[in-house]
């Protein structure tokens, strides 16, 4: 069983009731998604799962940090993660025809709170920007004012 299969729970399998699971979304597996802006991170997520007979509904907290790529400086920058978000589903939400098929991927579903949590732009606080690339960036300011703009 690889890690990745370790945060699939298969509803099929689990007596109707609430259960709890406790994930670790650590660098390695934000390395292993393609195409992911998080660099690394440490996020823990527990899960609350209360599964009835046609329907379950989820209460996801995620708490930890991620670091993503500074717009402006290009270095790698913390961002706190703490959130909470609950999901629900009935038979009808579902492309199965019953529950007993259903699988759910815990790791992913927390990925993506953790993912909307990150701010759409990314730059560290004023001065903890990396110095050599703020007097880069400083020397290709402009800063008279394009006379074709003006027209």
């Amino acid at each position: 069983m690889s890690r990745q299969d370790h945060y699939m729970i298969d509803l099929s399998r689990l007596p109707i009731g609430t259960h709890v699971f406790e994930i670790q979304l650590d660098s390695d597996f934000f390395a292993s998604l393609e195409k992911s802006e998080i660099l690394s991170g440490d996020v823990a997520a527990k899960v609350v799962l209360n599964l009835r007979e046609e329907s379950y509904q989820l209460n996801i907290a995620v708490h930890g940090t991620v670091f993503v790529v500074c717009d402006r400086c290009l270095d790698p920058m913390p961002i706190d993660i703490n959130d909470e978000q609950e999901i629900f589903s009935d038979e009808e939400d579902n492309d199965q025809s019953s529950m007993t098929t259903h699988q759910l991927d815990l790791s992913w579903l927390a990925y993506e709170i953790v993912s909307i949590n990150i701010p759409l732009v990314h730059s560290h606080q004023a001065g903890e920007c990396n110095k050599h690339m703020e007097l880069l960036l400083q020397d290709h300011l402009c800063d008279e004012p394009d006379p074709e703009i003006d027209n």
